[in-house]
């Protein structure tokens, strides 16, 4: 059964980079090379670099993943069944979320790297670009915030092996995960000057740096570095704020660069684990556990839980905000757009079968630990592999802190650029400085679960508000791209876009009411509140626009 799992998602999403991308890239965008692209017509050396079609990919992916198609995946999976998860994984991926990132990085390109926000305000009306906008900035704090939290959360984690239901052991990885995230970003920064300032050829960096990387997790299970949740916060806000506003060519690219090849030891090991596995490993958990759980019912909340994965509006922020600014030439949007996509379903489909596996036992155990049940599905599959199962669960652990890392700085540089349309402010200190604010509040406020009166970390307490939002993004992301193809002359293909767009819409504006109802007037209640209002607005601006050119 698991292999069997696993087995049809790859052939599932070959054939659709096969058929369906090829669909989108040449007859819905038809794209092509002779175009410039405005990483070579607007070069500047800062954010505008153009960058090869394998770095660019492995910047992009690591960038998009983040902890979306591990968190969002496990939890629903652990609440619904791994059924409603592994089917809503395969089909909104293909469908919905590789043609929302592939369409709006192709649109950002096609309007000189500029925003989806920005591309909004040009085709819907300035107006709805500035809500657009607000929108956009508003819940990037919540990536931020989220992230850097289950980013400590791996740094101070402790995965406990679990038999017959007891825990029998307990690896204290996390120091050892938090010195090798250490020592990467500084090969990061090595790397970045090798290849850029000494012309080091990109074959020959990436051989040696890969492997000092990966030496870096078993030299971190040495060292282990140990601090308290309290610190690693501020230590990661300060992180974000200097990876925001240096140069993308010395941190950003190339820790996003090194750190893919992590995230494709991670699917590459475990996925090799669970070919190997066959009749060895089987699916325990039940495929279905019910329309309702503790977090609320399977329809709409399903499609929000799972954001990363299935489709993520913070993929169209970064298509639309830094990659469309490093793509070389058009072509290779299909590759880094939808191929990205792809990849992130893979990871997807391995965290539900990470879940599928427990025993009963483990289960009870481990229910929405996230991290424990990432690292010991890795852990697990890798040792088919002749790996000890606690250096897999480390390997685990520190690709799932560089998903986090990564989402985490790409998306405070993405803030600062969402501020500087929003205000005109140009300096990227003062506009970095202002959008951690939020973030920061947000890191070390305490959340009472309204229903059991529990205190909850940060991110299980946002998770639902930033799921939401996210999707909304998607959704509006999505609205912009068919408004474009509308009145690009490309109408026909509307529906590429559109229906996609609908969909979204309703689940997510049904999940932010839900949440309002639930936290009332909260800091979560009221940002499902602000946001739902806000895009309500750009919806009836974007159907105005319609309206008028109807009309016209």
């Amino acid at each position: 059964m698991v292999v069997a799992l696993f087995l049809f998602a790859l052939v599932f999403f070959g054939l659709a980079y096969r058929f369906y991308g090829s669909f989108l890239k040449r007859k819905v965008f038809a794209l092509d090379d002779s175009r410039k692209t405005p990483a070579h017509e607007l070069r500047d050396g800062v954010d505008y670099v153009p960058a090869p079609a394998p770095v660019l990919l492995g910047h992009h992916f690591s960038s998009i993943a983040g902890a979306g198609p591990i968190v969002g995946p496990i939890t629903a999976a652990s609440s619904w069944g791994w059924l409603p998860a592994y089917l809503w994984v395969l089909i909104g991926n293909v469908f919905i979320g590789g043609v929302h990132d592939m369409s709006a990085l192709v649109a950002s390109v096609r309007n000189k790297a500029r925003s989806i926000a920005e591309i909004g305000g040009a085709y819907l009306s300035k107006r709805a670009g500035f809500l657009f906008k607000l929108f956009i900035w508003l819940a990037l704090l919540y990536v931020v915030a989220v992230f850097i939290n289950v980013a400590q959360i791996t740094f101070n984690a402790s995965v406990p092996l679990v038999e017959s239901g007891k825990v029998v052991q307990k690896l204290p990885i996390g120091g050892g995960v938090a010195t090798a995230a250490v020592i990467y970003i500084f090969l990061a920064v090595l790397f970045g000057l090798a290849v850029y300032r000494f012309q080091v050829p990109l074959k020959w960096a990436t051989a040696v740096f890969v492997l000092l990387v990966y030496g870096a997790v078993y030299v971190g299970q040495l060292f282990p570095i140990h601090l308290s949740p309290t610190v690693w916060n501020w230590i990661l806000l300060a992180y974000v704020a200097v990876a925001s506003v240096t140069p993308v060519w010395i941190l950003l690219q190339p820790r996003d660069y090194l750190s893919s090849f992590l995230l494709y030891g991670a699917l590459l090991g475990a996925g090799l684990g669970i070919l190997l596995s066959a009749g060895k490993v089987e699916a325990h958990l039940a495929p279905f556990l019910g329309f309702n759980s503790d977090i609320g019912p399977l329809v709409p909340l399903l499609f929000v839980v799972i954001a990363c994965g299935s489709i993520s509006g913070f993929h169209s922020l970064v298509g639309s905000g830094t990659t469309s600014k490093q793509l070389d030439k058009e072509s290779d949007a299909l590759v880094v757009g939808y191929g990205a996509m792809l990849l992130e379903g893979i990871v997807a489909v391995m965290s539900v079968i990470f879940v599928a596996v427990l025993t009963s036992g483990e289960f009870e155990v481990l229910k929405r630990n996230v991290a424990a049940i990432y690292g010991a599905g890795i852990g697990r599959f890798m040792s088919f592999l002749g790996i000890p199962e606690s250096i897999g669960v480390a390997f685990g652990m520190l690709a799932l802190s560089s998903f986090v890392l990564t989402s985490t700085d790409t998306g405070t540089r993405l803030a600062r650029y969402v501020f500087t349309e929003l205000t005109g402010i140009k300096n990227r200190f003062v506009a970095t400085a202002v959008s951690l604010i939020i973030p920061a509040f947000l890191v070390f406020t305490k959340y009472q679960d309204p229903a059991t009166g529990k205190l909850l970390p940060v991110w299980k307490a946002l998770w639902p508000v930033f799921g939401a939002t996210n999707q909304l993004i998607a959704a509006l992301a999505l609205f912009v791209v068919m408004v474009w193809l509308v009145k690009t002359g490309r109408g026909r293909y509307w529906f590429v876009a559109g229906i996609p767009a609908l969909f979204m819409a309703v689940i997510t504006i049904w999940a932010l009411l839900m949440l309002f109802v639930k936290w009332k007037l909260t800091v979560i209640g009221i940002a499902a509140l602000v946001q739902l209002f806000l895009a309500l607005w750009i919806f009836a601006e974007g159907l105005l626009a319609l309206w008028k050119l109807k009309e016209g």
